[in-house]
């Protein structure tokens, strides 16, 4: 039998039943589904020191599992001495068992280790059901080994649904297990 992650199994079983009640969905299809995962770090410092980017590249690969690919500039600024098609930060892009896996690693036991943890904000989202959400320090997530990183860096988390509203994609990612201040 295939390997499936635990978070899919649950959106078939649960949450599709549980959003067609929450919203009056009369098809499954209607129910909105995560489409992907983005994670990102701009690099900034990389102007400076080409190495920097490597060290993200990686990092990003340790915590997500996949490789991971360096973004470039689309233009010139000369304020900080950046050109056309420097690399200026790294990102990966999530999919399928991939995707549910590092949301499952998130939520169990990254965001946990957040010092002084009270949730998540519910203003990350864009109002076409899409949700950012910033983290200050690579070291919460386990896969980083704290003696072998140069310095502390955040990254950017987009999670991309296919939900229609922010309510909707809102109630999607609180049945995923996000845990969104109370207000």
């Amino acid at each position: 039998m295939a390997y499936v992650a635990r978070l899919k199994k649950e959106y078939s079983e649960r949450i599709i039943d549980a959003l067609k009640q929450e919203f009056g969905y009369k098809n499954v299809m209607e129910v909105p589904k995560l489409k992907k995962i983005v994670v990102s770090r701009g690099v900034g410092a990389a102007v400076a020191d080409k190495k920097l980017i490597d060290h993200a590249v990686e990092e990003l690969g340790i915590i997500t599992g996949q490789k991971a690919v360096a973004t470039i500039s689309k233009k010139d600024v000369a304020a900080f001495k950046l050109r056309k098609g420097m690399p200026i930060g790294a990102k990966v892009t999530l999919r399928g068992e991939r995707m549910y896996e590092f949301l499952d690693r998130l939520v169990t036991t990254a965001l946990p280790r957040v010092r002084d943890f009270q949730g998540i904000k519910a203003t990350g989202f864009d109002g076409r059901g899409n949700y950012n959400l910033g983290v200050t320090e690579q070291i919460i997530f386990p896969e980083i080994n704290i003696d072998k990183i140069n310095r502390i860096n955040g990254m950017d988390i987009t999670f991309v649904t296919s939900a229609n509203t922010d309510k909707e994609a809102k109630s999607l990612l609180t049945e995923l297990g996000l845990p969104f201040k109370k207000n």
